[in-house]
């Protein structure tokens, strides 16, 4: 027996709760996009409560299916994205209980929706489909209800055209009625001006009662007849037929009964079928594309292919005969044409044109048709597939969402709403690609219906690993620090004043420990010549790391660590002019022998890496350079007595001296001016190299539709050299005229 403990019963009513809010919602918003597509067939067609309440009861059986993986990821993230926020997974997590261990309820429950979804898509789904598509079929086939604007021609009615320049809407009555009636043919028009009017619909639904007042009816009469057609003939107008009347009623067909369509009709639908249905229209479908092809491969044997066959004495004979006369001279078929009747050649053009293009117009029918037969085996293939993959898509999404949600540790409706929307939007548009790409035919079958979940799945099994052993996936800080070392950014220190001092700054051994500094560091320059390029072969095949300058970075972070207890604003502000040193970047740009080796050998790539290593080293000299000069001021301020007391400001010459932030700025600037010079040549050469393209693209237009022709000749007087025919719009186009024989 399985005992479902608290744990369970807890995590299982957290999701339950969000899971039916997130399942609604975005149900909810399925079927208003839906009900957009169609919005236009569904408006103004005077459809009742109990047809639109129907079609969206349809509607949202047919939606389950898109509505359960976004629900179970947006369920999954919420749920727990607020434990982490809470600090409800970690006190699981302390008290022993592993994730795997949390997830394990929900995931029996994520099972569940993926049996779910698949029942609803294989038996429930097929006759809502049914359902849905005839009532929705139905509703555009529908006539629109009666409702006339003022002020506007409505043509609402087949075959009249009313206008209304005022109506009321309490008693129905239309004002200065013009009325358009063409039911009889635009020869037989007829134009009715009445001073009021009332529309109304018949008990059966089938007809429109017109009820006029005071008005006029005007038709024309046909002109057939002589004595018309010899009126007209000498400049009379056209007659035609007044009727001034005071109560006029006409009766208009006009059919608004809702008639629903045949469901047959839609029966043969892939998404109207379930699994066993659709194997078998596949089953059946494949058979008659091969009875149909190897039909058709028998006619084309019989009738393109043709061979004449000679009874057998024949061909005996007709063998022996070209045995005979194998030593003769024979004529060229081109010779045979030129010696042959005129009228007889274009008869026989004539046969074969006319024989070739009857063969390639049944060949085309045959094809339209044998493609219409693919395209609907690749239909029901596709929503076979389909139903498996949108149920496994439940299951995966809870196995991204819920580690997600623990990884980020957000709550709420606004994170996990951004970042479930986007994973589902993103999975969306890999499977329907991969979805038309395989209805087309372009891709496998298998392959183009399955690859959203072969892209989904492995990111399903790392964000569960990585949240199951609290790896920091989303630590933006780490991925910043990459970019920083990828790229060689420049970084800065940020010492600020303490508020509790514990260890007080030696003051009596710092100075001494600086001028080792400044003295390690000149000998560094000197002795490793970092403004030279690099070499190669030691950078990738002999990787040495630069003992010295880790020595140098240690001693320095030493003294700006200490001295960061100052309570002098002055030594802090020094002390923020250290850079921050690389101090493996200018060897070799991995740690491990294989990786230098393998960059190196692959000579693209090591090149690249070995002007970035080169970049570093002139770094490197730079750095040094100011760590000497910071180092020569902070040791001003130490030997100047200047931290006598807090809040003194410096007057030593070499404390104050602006000269550090001077060089500084005019080394900004310098990097700021060079940088806009690149981006500025980079600019004109880019414009440079896009205006050259059009411009060969523009030639070789040209040149194609013969508007630029080179080594054209043209005539003195501007016509068309012998060779050319004159096109549209002017331009020669060159011609191959028959050789004459010399």
């Amino acid at each position: 027996m399985v005992i479902i403990k608290k744990l369970d019963w807890y995590v299982l009513k957290k999701f339950l709760l969000v899971f039916a809010g997130a399942f609604f919602v975005v149900l909810f918003v399925f079927m208003m996009q839906f009900t957009w597509r169609y919005v236009d067939d569904l408006i103004g067609k005077g459809l009742s409560f109990d047809i639109l309440a129907k079609f969206y009861w349809y509607m949202a059986q047919t939606l389950v299916r898109d509505s359960l993986p976004l629900s179970v990821l947006l369920a999954s993230l919420i749920t727990f994205g607020n434990m982490g926020e809470s600090f409800e997974l970690l006190a699981m997590k302390a008290a022993g209980i592993p994730l795997i261990r949390i997830m394990r309820p929900l995931a029996i429950f994520a099972a569940f929706l993926t049996g779910t979804s698949f029942y609803f898509q294989n038996f429930t789904s097929p006759d809502a489909q049914i359902n849905m598509r005839t009532l929705l079929f139905s509703m555009k086939e529908q006539s629109p209800a009666v409702e006339i604007p003022e002020g506007v021609f409505y043509n609402g009615v087949p075959n009249i055209n009313i206008y209304v320049q005022r109506k009321n809407t309490l008693t129905g009555m239309l004002y200065q009625t013009i009325i358009y009636k063409t039911d009889q043919g635009f020869d037989r028009a007829q134009i009715v001006l009445a001073d009021s009017a009332r529309l109304e619909v018949t008990r059966d639904k089938m007809h429109l009662r017109l009820e006029l007042w005071n008005g006029e009816q005007f038709e024309s009469l046909e002109s057939s007849g002589g004595a018309a057609t010899q009126m007209m003939q000498n400049g009379a107008h056209e007659p035609f037929d007044r009727e001034t009347f005071r109560f006029k009623t006409l009766l208009i067909d006009f059919d608004s009964n809702f008639n629903l369509m045949d469901k047959s009709l839609i029966a043969g639908m892939p998404t109207a079928k379930n699994m066993k249905q659709i194997q078998q229209s596949v089953d059946s479908m494949n058979a008659e594309l091969d009875s149909v092809g190897r039909q058709y491969y028998k006619d084309a044997c019989v009738t393109y292919y043709r061979r004449p066959q000679l009874p057998a004495k024949d061909s005996v004979a007709l063998l022996n005969l070209l045995r005979s006369r194998q030593g003769q001279s024979t004529l060229a078929f081109d010779t045979i044409v030129a010696h042959a009747d005129p009228q007889k050649l274009q008869m026989a053009r004539q046969i074969a044109l006319s024989s070739v293009k009857s063969v390639s117009a049944d060949l085309e029918w045959k094809a339209m048709g044998a493609d219409q037969e693919q395209r609907s085996l690749l239909g029901h293939e596709v929503e076979w597939h389909n139903k498996i993959t949108y149920s496994l898509a439940c299951l995966l999404f809870f196995f991204v969402g819920a580690p997600l949600g623990a990884i980020i540790r957000k709550g709420g409706l606004g994170m996990p709403t951004v970042i479930s929307v986007a994973i589902f939007i993103v999975w969306y548009i890999i499977y329907t690609s991969g979805m038309k790409m395989a209805r087309d035919g372009n891709i496998n079958m298998v392959l183009g219906m399955w690859i959203s979940t072969m892209v989904i799945a492995p990111f399903s099994v790392f964000f569960t690993y990585k949240a199951n052993k609290d790896s920091v996936v989303f630590n933006i800080d780490a991925y910043k620090h990459f970019f920083v070392r990828l790229f060689g950014l420049r970084t800065s220190r940020h010492i600020f004043r303490k508020e509790v001092i514990i260890d007080e700054p030696r003051l009596d051994k710092l100075p001494a420990e600086i001028e080792a500094l400044i003295a390690a560091c000149k000998a560094y320059n000197e002795k490793t010549k970092l403004l030279r390029a690099p070499s190669y072969v030691n950078v990738f095949f002999h990787h040495v790391p630069d003992r010295v300058a880790e020595q140098i970075d240690e001693q320095m972070e030493r003294i700006v660590e200490e001295l960061s207890n100052s309570r002098n604003r002055v030594v802090l502000e020094v002390l923020n002019r250290y850079p921050i040193l690389y101090t493996h970047a200018h060897t070799s740009p991995f740690d491990k022998k294989w990786a230098n080796v393998a960059a190196g050998l692959f000579v693209p790539l090591g090149i690249v890496l070995w002007f970035r290593i080169w970049r570093f080293r002139l770094r490197l000299y730079r750095d040094m350079r100011v760590i000497v000069r910071t180092s020569e001021q902070l040791l001003a301020l130490l030997q100047g007595n200047a931290l006598v007391e807090e809040g003194d400001t410096v007057t030593d010459g070499a404390a104050v001296s602006p000269s550090g932030s001077i060089i500084q700025r005019w080394a900004l600037n310098r990097r700021v001016v060079i940088t806009l010079l690149v981006a500025i040549l980079l600019v004109v050469a880019g414009y440079g190299g896009w205006h050259a393209w059009r411009r060969y693209q523009y030639k070789r237009y040209m040149q194609e539709h013969g508007e630029l022709m080179p080594n054209t000749p043209k005539q003195p007087d501007g016509g068309v050299a012998p060779g050319q025919m004159p096109l549209g719009n002017g331009a020669p186009l060159p011609l191959r005229l028959p050789q004459q024989a010399p």
